[in-house]
């Protein structure tokens, strides 16, 4: 099942995606699922950012090239760390590039999402909180990341977190093929099954030190191959089976500006 959240008519809703058409949703995805028997083209709405997370638990340096593009090794344990809510942006939505950066990174990822209230879940019973997946860019000023010696304000602004274009339910995510394309060329090209620490781990790690609420996002890591993007880029980041999520780069909005 592809659960969608999307904008038509003015009212934003969940649906599921069935062929051509998205079937409403009577209300969110963490629960009995109902309908309320409407049916829309997909073609006449818009796709939204498939959760509106209380957070983002983010893994560095989860694949092994990875890492050692980044000049180190992978953590012995998951190395955590969070993106803000704020910094979600949905499929088709403009990547704001700060002015303060000089450089600002694509991370192709897969993301987990959760789909009930959860803490100290054990590995055996990890996968029981899932409700599904989808894509992710978890976009990193590189330059501030360095800077810092810790990564908030390089992974934390608004736009950093493109998430979608829906989450897939059924889906064994052993060995899925994930790319990263920059202007139509392939950056990026690894599968999950090169993840180190796998998502059954990641959810016992981090339920073990904090509680994951209902559509709480988990980015798992990215394969190697990561690069800076210019404003007017086009970015697309391709799961196997489940799909794509393509974003423009712009140029943030000056100080003092109102988003709309």
């Amino acid at each position: 099942m592809r659960i969608a959240r999307f904008s038509h008519d003015g009212e934003v809703a969940f649906g599921v995606v069935e062929g051509d058409d998205i079937a409403e949703l009577a209300s969110h995805p963490f629960g009995p699922v109902s309908f309320t028997g409407k049916r829309i083209p997909v073609s006449d709405v818009r796709l939204l950012a498939p959760v509106l997370p209380s957070k983002v638990v983010a893994i560095g340096k989860n694949y092994a090239d990875h890492a050692s593009e980044m000049g180190g090794d992978v953590p012995e344990q998951p190395l955590i760390f969070l993106k803000p809510s704020t910094a979600v942006t949905g499929p088709g939505d403009p990547i704001a590039y700060p002015g303060s950066s000089e450089r600002v990174d694509y991370e192709g990822e897969l993301a987990v999402v959760v789909g009930r209230l959860c803490r100290d879940v054990p590995e055996g019973k990890a996968m029981d909180v899932v409700l599904g997946y989808t894509c992710a860019n978890d976009v990193t000023a590189r330059d501030q990341q360095k800077a810092d010696g810790q990564w908030s304000r390089a992974k934390g602004y608004d736009s950093f977190c493109p998430l979608g274009p829906w989450i897939e339910t059924e889906l064994d995510i052993a060995d899925l093929r994930i790319t990263t394309t920059l202007n139509s060329e392939t950056k990026q090209d690894g599968r999950t099954s090169q993840l180190v620490h796998k998502v059954p781990a990641l959810i016992a790690y981090i339920t073990s030190c904090m509680t994951l609420l209902p559509g709480d996002v988990i980015l798992t890591g990215t394969p190697a191959g990561v690069g800076p993007m210019q404003i007017g880029d086009e970015v697309s980041v391709e799961i196997e089976r489940i799909g794509r999520l393509t974003n423009t780069v712009v140029p943030r909005a000056p100080v003092g500006s109102v988003a709309r």
